[in-house]
Formats: structure tokens, C-alpha cells, sequence
């Protein structure tokens, strides 16, 4: 790979995509080529990467038998179906959706947690769930210290998580309420603005949405499977930036101030806790930026061993797209380090 990586970005004209396009030019990737796919109804567009235009071309055309690095931002049908066209060329997968996390073969991974997962590839990596990546991250130097036997978290999540229809729709309802009109909704089941939707995802028999069963069986997979994990994901009018309420219970006693000792010194976390100076993580502050801002870190004298937090992160870029293109660059390393 000393010549320069070829790449392809699969779903470029996404959300994610547009981000992942964004942190390759910001990254220390040294780029031969690099080619940009999505549906049909995309293809023909125009991408600036590099300061050199590009074509979209249609997924349905796509020859990965040159490509080094596929990233996959295109939902679990796409990386079904050309995941494996793109692993049998000799490509390596970074895939973004649900399509093969759980997958017994696929390792799930995030670079500050469980980077050597990596090694565990055949050909298809998987990027987790976006709730699921800023909350291992937080947990990760806790667990390593205390040992989290539980985990009750609650989500609340932007629009930017399901696309740019989202992102479109609460626009037009906040003009719509702004205007004395009925706010329209298409998207979601109800409306999103100036509301909160316990709903993202389907609905499975035991009550639960896909979008907690998957932080339930990610954060396991990745962290350690004998924790007990307790989700429940909501839905808010924030454009971008998920933030999280979560409760932990460790086997080892776990004091505020040496978890927030633990944070403070671990890559990828940023801790803003001085409730009395009004400081603490919001989604404004984590829009654009790389890490997981985690506060209100606090006892949880109902229990023994209990600690609260807050945990607040940018949703397409270290949710999605940083972590991507994070796995893209461990790839790199462990071929390098292979050959």
C-alpha cells in the first residue's frame, strides 16, 4: 500500500457519506484513487474530494477489483448484497450499517476500545450502532477499572441519525408551527418537532425497537458480554448530536472523582462536569467535533456501586463517519504490519 490507497465510498451522497468524504481529506490518508458510489437516483453527481471533481457512479456498476478500501454508508440492503462482491475482489469492507454486526464471523469494532478485534477480520469489518459507539467509548476506562456489571442508558437522539429527509422534515414542521399550519408528518409516525418519539426502529414481540436490542447485543459483543444492558431510545427535535442518560452499576467500587480521573485521561472522551458553572455536555458543542463529551458524573445511592452520566456526541461524525474511517486506518496498519 506504499503507492497510495485506492478507496470507494459507498452511499457518497448520504449524510454519512458526504461526512466520510469530508474526514478522508482531514486524515493523513495517502489517496491514489478514489471512487464514489450510490443508487441510481444519484449517479451523475458531482463530488469535490481533494479539490478534484468526481462522478457518482451507480452502485449497480461498481468494480471493486482495483479498490483497496470500501466504506459502506448505504444501509443494510446495499452492504448485503455488494459486501461480499467487494470482499470476493480482495476488497476490505468498513461497513456502516446493521447489516453484519452481529455477524459470528465479523468483528464489530471501535478503535479506542477494542482495536485488536480487528485482526479477527475476513474481509467485512463492521462500525457499530452510533448510540452504541459514544457510549462504549465512555465506559470503556470505567470497565477496565470497575468491572460494569449493568448498564440502564437512555437515548435521545437527532434527526440527522435516520437522513437528510429527517433533517428536511423537522425544518419544515418547526416553519410549519412558526406559521399556524399543520405540521405534516411523513417520516416519522408523529411529529418530530417540539416532541419526543420513544420510537426509532421497529417494534420487536418483547416490546423493545431494533435500535435497543442493538445497543443491548453491540455493547456486549464489543465491550464484554457478560454485562447486563438495559435501552431505551428516543427520538428528539435536535438536528445533530446524540446525547445519552446512563446508569451503571460496577462490581468494584467506582468513586465520581476517579471516574472522572479514568475519562480525563482516555483518547477519544472529553469531560465537561461543573454543574455549577452550568457546564456540562450539550449536542451543540459536540456538532463537528471528534470526541465523546461526557458530565454530570454522580453517585447512585440507590444501589450499591451506581454512578450516573451524560454522555453527548456527534452522531454522524464520531457516531458514523470518524469511527469508519478510523477502522479504515487500523486496516491499513494491520496490513502493513502483515506484509
Amino acid at each position: 500500500m506504499s503507492r497510495g490507497l485506492n478507496l470507494a465510498v459507498v452511499g457518497a451522497t448520504g449524510l454519512v457519506g458526504q461526512e466520510i468524504i469530508k474526514i478522508l481529506e482531514q486524515r493523513d490518508l495517502e489517496v491514489n484513487d478514489i471512487k464514489f458510489y450510490a443508487s441510481a437516483r444519484s449517479a451523475g453527481k458531482r463530488i469535490t474530494f481533494n479539490r478534484k471533481g468526481y462522478s457518482v457512479e451507480d452502485i449497480k456498476d461498481a468494480d471493486f477489483k482495483s479498490v483497496d478500501l470500501a466504506l459502506f454508508s448505504a444501509g443494510s440492503e446495499v452492504s448485503k448484497e455488494y459486501a461480499p462482491i467487494a470482499k470476493k475482489a480482495g476488497c476490505v469492507v468498513i461497513d456502516n450499517s446493521s447489516a453484519w454486526r452481529m455477524d459470528k464471523d465479523v468483528p464489530l469494532v471501535v478503535p479506542e476500545v477494542n482495536p485488536k478485534d480487528i485482526k479477527k477480520g475476513k474481509g467485512i469489518i463492521a462500525n457499530p450502532n452510533c448510540s452504541t459507539i459514544q457510549m462504549v467509548v465512555a465506559l470503556k476506562p470505567l470497565h477496565d477499572f470497575a468491572k460494569i456489571e449493568r448498564i440502564v442508558v437512555t437515548t435521545f437522539q437527532a434527526v440527522s441519525g435516520t437522513g437528510q429527509n429527517a433533517v428536511d422534515e423537522l425544518k419544515r414542521q418547526i416553519r410549519e408551527y412558526s406559521d399556524h399550519e399543520d405540521m405534516i408528518a411523513n417520516v416519522y409516525p408523529h411529529r418530530i418537532a417540539f416532541n419526543a418519539l420513544p420510537h426509532i426502529d421497529e417494534f420487536l414481540e418483547n416490546g423493545s425497537t431494533k435500535e435497543e436490542e442493538k445497543m443491548v447485543k453491540e455493547t456486549q459483543k464489543i465491550l464484554d458480554k457478560r454485562i447486563k444492558v438495559s435501552a431505551t431510545a428516543v427520538r428528539v427535535p435536535v438536528f445533530t448530536g446524540h446525547s445519552e442518560s446512563v446508569n451503571i452499576v460496577t462490581k468494584e467500587n467506582l468513586a465520581p472523582a476517579k471516574a472522572r480521573e479514568l475519562l480525563e485521561k482516555f483518547p477519544g472522551v472529553k469531560v465537561i462536569d461543573e454543574p455549577d458553572e452550568n457546564k456540562y455536555p450539550l449536542p451543540i458543542f459536540s456538532e463537528g467535533t471528534d470526541a465523546c463529551f461526557v458530565g454530570r458524573i454522580r453517585s447512585d445511592d440507590s444501589v450499591k456501586n451506581g454512578l450516573n452520566m451524560w454522555i453527548v456526541a456527534d452522531n454522524l461524525r464520531k457516531g458514523a463517519a470518524l469511527n469508519t474511517v478510523q477502522l479504515a486506518e487500523l486496516a491499513i496498519k494491520e496490513k502493513l504490519a502483515s506484509d
